[in-house]
């Protein structure tokens, strides 16, 4: 079984510059507006230098806040271990989970060097989930990559991503639920407490 890297499914989002046209749907727009959104962070010259870091990192980080569904992403990600959690401790979950993945984005949005993307097609799931495929396209190879969306009030947000085969939510499911098997809700807070420190 492969084993995803958190910094390459979070740098595949940086990495949707210059993508191909194609006919689209709401969701495929989606992908494509919020990416933008972060490119123009990027590219803007005001916006350049280590002076001007914290202003970068808080206008991405209200991007990806409209982008991903963190409440999804957050209950697929604990499955059954949800209901470990009382409210208080999932909602705190959710903040502390949301903020290690802007932490880990911020950190390898730096490596972005104009990789291309052709985006193949988007399916919808369910009435109120699709799926945006694409391959990105580097002098290295090509690398599947899908997004899943949920719709919540007529908007579509990212709640899974898919590298090669190997699934966000899945991938870091697997390791708090071992975290969990050894220790308690209380514990596995923690311990996001230090990582997003």
């Amino acid at each position: 079984m492969k084993t995803l890297s958190i910094s390459l499914v979070l740098a595949v989002f940086v990495c949707l510059a210059g993508a191909l046209p194609v006919t689209a749907g709401q969701p495929l727009d989606t992908i494509r507006t919020q990416v933008d959104r972060v490119l123009a962070v990027l590219g803007d010259p005001a916006l350049q230098g280590e002076e001007h870091r914290l202003e970068r990192k808080e206008r991405i980080k209200e991007i990806t806040l409209d982008m991903f569904n963190y409440y999804e992403v957050s209950r697929r990600t604990m499955g059954n271990n949800w209901k470990k959690l009382n409210k208080g401790q999932q909602q705190e979950f959710i903040d502390l989970y949301g903020a290690l993945l802007l932490k880990i984005y911020l950190s390898r949005i730096s490596r972005y060097t104009g990789q291309k993307v052709e985006f193949l097609h988007e399916r919808m799931l369910s009435e109120k989930k699709a799926e945006v495929r694409s391959s990105i396209i580097s002098e290295s190879g090509t690398i599947p990559v899908s997004y899943r969306l949920i719709r919540v009030k007529d908007r579509w947000q990212v709640y899974d991503v898919i590298i090669e085969g190997v699934s966000l939510v899945k991938n870091y499911r697997s390791q708090f639920k071992n975290i969990l098997a050894r220790k308690s809700p209380a514990q596995l807070l923690e311990l996001l407490r230090r990582k997003t420190a």
